[in-house]
């Protein structure tokens, strides 16, 4: 086990924003986190977990001990009645895991192609993407307490999944894996997916349907929405390598239906999805743009020109000019102010900010 020492976190963060972690350690096992556990001075100190860093702001230096999650592999472990069980190590490439589970005949994971980060940090975020979330694909996942070192399993009831939340962005308030949060308390070791033998493409969102049309296919191939899917967000997305961000910055609002009808009567072009408990998604992205920011700017921080859910670091980084954490911070305020004056909805960031 090595400790790496005032780690540079740029290349760390699709944010590419500047910051040094005060020590660093690379997961790649279990026995790597047996390693730090062990360690006396290390297992006393607060920690940090960080997989692809696609969904974190910094604004500042890492005090904590950072656990670097680079755990891989990609099996088939089971086949049930209705079922292919796939597993993945937390350090696997997410959209490298989807594109893969295609390549071997397991399609299901399609509709979530090109989202960023780790196969660990899906279930903590539980990712979705054009009308599948995580959830309704996971069978079950391995952690590790990082007070005692136990490995533990949870199943999908047991992570508590909700719109971009799960049991693991909430801190604990009992003894224990029933606890109502995991928050800073465990490692994602592994994740397992269920992917369907009888196979149905999920479709109904607007851009596939338009990708339907424009190329007269009524019933696509799991391939085919894949493909689809990255090309609509290439098109509409900033690529982390070129421009840094962390995709979409805020989550889409729910309201009841009474809520949707008087922001209606007032903005009648709002982009809505009605959902089947009764309530109503508003797309963040048309409420930010219209307040008007779309390719706005606070300092080196701003809103991408070709969709205003998502900020950006319009800085050159690599150098060190890049943007600040607290000029992405401002600018998020900003537009939650906006956005609250005008509908009277508080977004709320996807992004942990550290």
């Amino acid at each position: 086990m090595l400790v790496e020492k005032n780690v540079a976190l740029q290349p760390f963060n699709t944010f590419h924003i500047v910051a040094k972690a005060h020590a660093l350690v690379r997961i790649a096992s279990e026995q790597d986190l047996r390693a730090v556990l062990a360690d006396p001075a290390l297992a006393a100190l607060p920690k940090f977990v960080l997989g692809g860093g696609s969904n974190i702001v910094l604004t500042g230096d890492v005090k904590p001990l950072v656990l670097k999650v680079e755990i891989p592999g990609r099996r088939l472990v089971q086949e049930t009645a209705r079922h292919f069980i796939l597993e993945a190590g937390a350090g696997e490439n997410w959209h490298d895991f989807v594109a893969w589970t295609l390549a071997q005949g397991y399609p299901g994971l399609e509709n979530m192609a090109m989202i960023p980060g780790t196969v660990g940090a899906s279930p903590v975020q539980n990712v979705g993407a054009y009308g599948v979330e995580l959830q309704d694909r996971f069978e079950s996942l391995d952690a590790m307490d990082l007070q005692s070192g136990e490995i533990f399993t949870l199943n999908a009831a047991q992570c508590a999944f909700g719109y971009r939340d799960s049991v693991f962005k909430h801190a604990s308030s009992a003894v224990g894996h029933q606890a109502l949060g995991l928050k800073d308390r465990a490692l994602i070791l592994r994740v397992r997916f269920a992917l369907p033998k009888v196979w149905k493409p999920v479709l109904g969102y607007a851009d596939l349907e338009k990708k339907m049309a424009e190329q007269d296919c009524s019933a696509p191939t799991a391939q085919q929405i894949f493909d689809w899917v990255c090309a609509i967000r290439r098109a509409k997305l900033p690529d982390p390598a070129l421009i840094g961000n962390a995709g979409s910055f805020f989550k889409n609002p729910t309201v009841s239906t009474e809520q949707c009808a008087d922001i209606i009567a007032r903005d009648p072009k709002v982009v809505h999805y009605r959902l089947a408990d009764g309530s109503v998604k508003l797309a963040a992205g048309w409420l930010i743009d219209s307040c008007g920011w779309r390719g706005k700017s606070v300092g080196q921080a701003g809103v991408y020109e070709k969709q205003a859910l998502v900020l950006v670091n319009r800085g050159a980084g690599s150098n060190g000019l890049g943007a600040t954490g607290g000029e992405v911070m401002t600018l998020a305020k900003a537009i939650q102010t906006s956005v609250y004056e005008r509908f009277g909805l508080l977004l709320e960031p996807e992004p942990v900010v550290l």
